[in-house]
């Protein structure tokens, strides 16, 4: 087995942040609360639904009032009715929202709003992967 340097350095750098506490992707928080998150290095983790990953890039404490995560889509559709306001920014792939019989459909660049309340069929007819941002931050308290 030949193992490059450069694997064996990503390797022992992951597991050294995730030992400090750090989260496993490049995050910068600046005193002021200003952060930026270099998002081709977040990697997402599977959700309850089969072809769906996904992964939180703040915490409540960083960003009390609004959420933000990444998901990835693979061949996949769910169901799914939002106790809160979100945005959806495609970072690659179609994403489709199935709404009222109705698909509205973003690509690469695109956004896409989906208001508190909605009842809605995510899906992609191949991948997705895109940018999450919701109000409220705690939106699993929500109602």
């Amino acid at each position: 087995m030949n193992v490059s340097e450069q694997l064996i350095r990503e390797i022992v750098e992951k597991v050294l942040l995730e030992a400090q506490g750090q989260p496993p992707f490049e995050k910068h928080v600046d005193k002021s609360g200003v952060l930026v998150v270099k998002t081709d290095t977040v990697k997402t983790e599977p959700f309850e639904q089969k072809g769906v990953s996904l992964k939180d890039i703040v915490t409540l404490e960083e960003a009390p009032r609004m959420g933000a995560g990444i998901m990835e889509l693979d061949h996949t559709s769910f169901d799914w009715t939002l106790s809160y306001d979100e945005f959806d920014y495609v970072i690659e792939g179609n994403l489709e929202i199935e709404i009222n019989g109705n698909v509205i459909s973003g690509k690469k660049g695109d956004i896409l709003y989906i208001p508190k309340g909605s009842h809605i069929h995510f899906q992609t007819p191949d991948y997705a992967r895109f940018a999450y941002f919701v109000y409220p931050a705690d939106w699993q308290s929500q109602k």
